[in-house]
């Protein structure tokens, strides 16, 4: 049943039920396989006859709940639950299942309320202690309200990430709504987590899921704060666009889409909104190709249920969404989640979608693929082994087998990177421009444009470092040592569009730091962009500036030009208060009362 092989899971039920035809454990789950499958009737029958045998039986519906839950369709699973606790007030455990499914539709109070009356009758359950504490945590958590959005943050984190994530999430749900042409049902809740524990929590009930970053359950979204895990782990902003995909893609389909349909949509998504935010894969499904590893399309959803294939599946099923879109348009992605919501099978929603199965797709997924890879792979391969050219030092080897294979990378990057290290720069520029036409997206400190970023630098080449160093931030979204590289050059060259990329990157990683927030927002300020400035110079003096006497001053110029005259006043105040011979603080209090111009 958690891999959906409903065929295989009812021929096991069978067989107990041969062995023991009144087995209630084996009759409330082929009632469960009934209703996730939509055969109502036939649920009814199943919860009629296992309540005939004991009439106080609740967990007919419990296990029914457990299943919808585990299918996405948490209000149901909250429904069925209330059902089994009229028939089995006392059980802990369908109180404790009850509140969780309780916290994955947006109610938290409900849930705390049925966690505790579970606690009290079984305070040993791990689960509802954990459940419980985390809610004592949310509890202190800020709590910003705009439009149908409620976001909620640490009070340590709101004053920088607050702002951001509200206006963020605002835009994926517009943009999203508007492509997919579907208006988000009620509020949806995003609670953002200092403690990865504690977001483990939030979503299963214990401490681990170690890979994951964000979840969505339909109404609510979950995540890690960048503060969760060290810098350069994740885009923060990636995994909160993907995750907002995900509250359409749920609603629109009911919570019926399967698991390659609704991962795949919210990774072409991210690439779509950010086109750095799609690529951490194509470098390894290219290899994995090559390799003959990539999963069949008849087995892709079952990819995401194995740690080896995981992250190939995501890629994968973003792929094959693009694909679709490109055959079809992406009408056909919006028929397909509609397809599904209306009980459709994944057979029958693409034939109503677009008279294809998954056959015909890999047939032309294949053709797609080698398009769009076949350079690449060409690329990656390696050369087919042979008498070895002579030649004498390893240099001259090198350079003997790069003459030889003109098209491998592995060999025009090693080459390039032993020039390198003999200090032949201009020989190594030449090569290792060679190896990045070949594997353009090549990223990390031993690929080519890294390599060249060092050799320009090392050349005074800041414009070409820059542009290799960018180069580098558009396959690679989370490399925050790159982008501080990169902002580092751009300062001292005084190159703007640079710095603005740079530093747009580093907040996306580690919005943390007050530096690019104050850079961002002296940009700003040159641009006449006086909001985007106020709201970069609060996240600078909220994240803890260097000089915080500056980052006042900063504030109040950008609050002055709003006409936010008494706000400004107050940082100018208290900017003097730390530094009160400080000639640009006083030339600021003296605006805000008028006697400077």
């Amino acid at each position: 049943l958690d891999e959906r092989r409903y065929d295989d899971a009812g021929e096991m039920i069978e067989q107990a039920l041969e062995i023991n035809p009144n087995s209630l454990e084996a009759r409330a789950l082929r009632g469960a396989i009934a209703y996730v499958e939509d055969r109502l009737p036939d649920f009814g029958n199943e919860v009629q006859g296992v309540l005939a045998l004991n009439p106080t039986y609740g967990k007919v519906y419990r296990v029914a709940g457990a299943q919808a839950a585990s299918h996405y369709r948490f209000d149901e699973a909250v429904q069925l639950v209330r059902r089994s606790l009229e028939l089995s007030p006392d059980s802990s455990l369908a109180q404790a299942e009850l509140g969780m499914h309780l916290l994955r539709t947006g109610d938290e109070a409900g849930a705390r309320e049925t966690l505790e009356r579970s606690f009290k009758v079984d305070p040993f359950s791990v689960v509802t202690f954990n459940l419980l504490r985390m809610l004592d945590a949310v509890d202190e958590f800020e709590t910003i309200e705009a439009g149908n959005l409620v976001v909620r943050l640490h009070p340590d984190e709101a004053p920088v990430l607050g702002e951001y994530v509200v206006s963020l999430a605002s835009e994926a749900l517009d943009t999203l709504s508007a492509r997919y042409g579907v208006e988000v049902d009620g509020s949806v809740l995003v609670e953002v987590f200092p403690r990865h524990d504690d977001f483990a929590v939030r979503n299963v009930g214990l401490p681990g899921m170690i890979g994951a970053l964000g979840a969505c359950f339909g109404r609510v979204v979950t995540m890690d704060s960048p503060r969760a895990r060290p810098p350069g782990t994740f885009n923060w902003q990636a995994t909160l666009w993907h995750e907002m995909a995900h509250v359409i893609t749920l609603q629109m389909s009911r919570n019926r889409v399967p698991r390659w349909l609704t991962e795949g949509i919210s990774v072409y998504e991210e690439g779509l909104a950010e086109p750095a935010w799609g690529r951490d894969m194509e470098l390894t499904f290219a290899q994995a190709l090559e390799a003959g590893e990539t999963l069949p399309l008849s087995e892709l959803n079952a990819g995401f249920t194995e740690p080896e294939t995981i992250s190939l599946a995501y890629y994968e099923a973003s792929l094959l969404v693009e694909h679709l879109a490109d055959l079809y348009g992406e009408t056909v992605l919006h028929d397909l989640l509609r397809g599904y919501g209306d009980g459709l099978d994944t057979d029958a929603a693409l034939d109503r979608a677009a008279g294809v199965d998954f056959d015909d797709l890999q047939a032309t997924f294949d053709v797609a693929l080698e398009t769009r890879f076949g350079d690449l792979r060409q690329a990656l391969r390696q050369p087919v082994s042979g008498t070895l050219p002579e030649a004498g030092n390893e240099l001259e080897m090198l350079s003997a087998l790069a003459t030889t294979y003109p098209g491998s990378y592995a060999i025009q990057v090693t080459y390039g990177h032993a020039l390198y290290q003999a200090g032949d720069l201009d020989d190594a520029v030449e090569v290792l421009e060679r190896a990045s036409v070949l594997v353009p997206i090549a990223t990390g400190a031993n690929s080519p444009r890294a390599l060249l970023a060092d050799i320009a630098i090392r050349q005074e080449d800041r414009e070409r470092a820059m542009r290799e160093l960018a180069g580098l931030l558009e396959y690679d979204h989370r490399d925050i040592e790159v982008a501080r590289r990169l902002a580092a050059l751009a300062e001292e060259t005084g190159h703007t569009g640079y710095q603005r990329t740079a530093y747009e990157r580093i907040i996306g990683i580690d919005p943390f730091d007050s530096v690019p927030h104050a850079a961002l927002g002296r940009l700003a300020m040159g641009r006449g962009e006086i909001p985007t400035a106020i709201r970069e110079f609060r996240a600078a003096l909220a994240a803890g500036p260097v000089d915080a006497v500056v980052a006042r001053c900063d504030l109040a110029e950008s609050l002055l030009e709003a006409g936010e005259i008494d706000e400004a006043k107050r940082h100018a105040l208290a900017a003097l208060e730390l530094a009160p011979s400080y000639e640009r603080g006083q030339e600021l209090l003296l605006r805000t009362v008028g006697e400077v111009p």
